[in-house]
């Protein structure tokens, strides 16, 4: 059976090995990854590796990598935890969302900017 477009040759569950449980604590799926300088070992395995090559240039979410490697966040948190522990990515918090801006604030500026013109 070939796969159709789009379709993996690898089940996901097989990326994470069998696992149902991350060795260490899970990511948030929009946690920032960032590659570190630290040498991949030649037995990592291609996932990881793929990951750690995609992260090269800059940093990504957990989701946006697993768009770009085609594999479910969750088996994307396996890889991103497991690199994270062996000291290959960091792994930084999201961003938290901004509190509510005060109107009484955003009034006193928009009167100011009026008395400028």
């Amino acid at each position: 059976m070939t796969p159709g477009p789009g379709r993996r040759l690898i089940p996901a569950y097989l990326v994470t090995g069998g696992r149902s449980v991350p060795a260490g604590p899970a990511l948030d799926r929009l946690a920032v990854l960032v590659r570190t300088d630290e040498h991949v070992p030649p037995d990592t395995g291609a996932e990881q590796r793929r990951l750690c090559e995609l992260l090269e240039p800059g940093a990504l979410t957990v989701v946006e990598c697993a768009a770009h490697l085609g594999l479910p966040v969750s088996a994307t948190v396996f890889l991103a935890t497991d690199l994270v522990a062996a000291g290959h990515l960091h792994a930084r918090p999201p961003i938290p969302r901004a509190g509510e801006i005060d109107r009484s604030l955003v009034e006193r500026l928009l009167v100011g900017l009026r008395t400028l013109h």
